[in-house]
């Protein structure tokens, strides 16, 4: 990982973004100074989102990881989030590669695109043991 200028733990995040446990996904997240964020979410097998799905397999929903890696991106937008709520807008080229299980670490990447407030557009991917589980690229409106 590169050298950081930004950190901030789950419970620092929630002074700039809405969600609150069961539905914070990170467990930290840092701004680089190459202007990619980098969190992690580790997945300790009490998830609610776990529960169903599935029975005797848990695996975690490739929906959740998109939210890791929405709400990791949001690092991308501090200057501009305060006070407001990040929506999805768009979900593209989506990819799931690799099951995420209980006991995993998911390492996610992301990047800022293009930008046109209130209109944010980033590409991530997150990591297992160094192996994509997910990829892709979103959009965010903040209202």
């Amino acid at each position: 990982m590169n050298s950081m200028k930004t950190k901030m733990n789950s419970k620092e995040l929630e002074n700039f973004i809405p969600h609150r446990k069961p539905m914070l996904l990170v467990n930290n997240v840092e701004l680089g100074e190459d202007g990619m964020s980098y969190g992690s979410y580790k997945v300790t097998g009490d998830e609610w989102f776990l529960q169903g799905h599935f029975p005797n397999m848990p695996i975690v929903p490739g929906v959740i990881q998109c939210e890791m890696l929405a709400q990791s991106s949001c690092m991308l937008l501090l200057e501009n989030i305060k006070g407001r709520t990040p929506l999805f807008g768009g979900l593209d080229k989506i990819r799931f590669k690799k099951q995420v299980r209980p006991g995993d670490t998911v390492e996610l990447v992301c990047k800022l695109k293009k930008a046109r407030d209130p209109f944010y557009f980033v590409s991530g991917k997150g990591l297992v043991e160094g192996q994509v589980c997910v990829s892709g690229e979103f959009f965010f409106v903040l209202i």
